[in-house]
């Protein structure tokens, strides 16, 4: 399980750092988050579930088409769920065209999958919260992300408004224990 997920981590690595102008890319923190806990209820037809975790909080899990056994997880299995969240940032030069691309990879084991996805998307800046350190992206389509920007010195070459290619590189991994 764990060559496969390395495999499909490194395609989504090297498919998000294949731009043509990798040289202005900057990565954010890797956010990884962990849920554990007891399947509460289940939607079998929209592959979703509710995860009651130890600490009594309700986490809805969407389930990738990768996991083969879904059919056969019922209410009470013990689950856990690994999400992890690589973004990359490049300033678009002015003209290029906007990019929207998606590019998946699976594995699959008899009851966890994991499902590796690059996504490409041209967005604008359109707030710098220096004091928080953190800048907010607008997508045509109206879909908006916030995010922590750990090097201040990354405000210095930015504005509102600008154009930036934003590259997701995620993987979730979901087991039933």
């Amino acid at each position: 399980m764990k060559r496969k997920t390395t495999m499909l981590t490194a395609f989504a690595v090297v498919a998000a750092f294949a731009l043509p102008s990798w040289a202005q890319v900057k990565q954010f923190p890797t956010e990884t988050i962990t849920i554990a806990g007891t399947i509460e209820s289940i939607d079998y037809n929209r592959r979703a579930m509710n995860v009651k975790t130890a600490d009594g909080k309700m986490v809805a899990v969407n389930v990738p088409e990768s996991v083969q056994r879904f059919s056969e997880f019922k209410v009470g299995n013990n689950l856990q769920a690994t999400y992890n969240n690589n973004v990359l940032v490049r300033l678009k030069p002015p003209g290029e065209p906007p990019v929207d691309t998606i590019d998946e990879a699976y594995s699959k084991e008899q009851t966890s999958g994991t499902k590796v996805m690059v996504r490409r998307m041209t967005a604008s800046i359109v707030a710098i919260d220096k004091g928080a350190s953190s800048a907010t992206f607008e997508a045509p389509n109206g879909w908006k992300y916030s995010r922590r920007v750990v090097d201040p010195t990354v405000f210095d070459k930015v504005k509102v408004g600008d154009k930036v290619d934003i590259i997701w590189n995620t993987d979730l991994t979901v087991s039933v224990k």
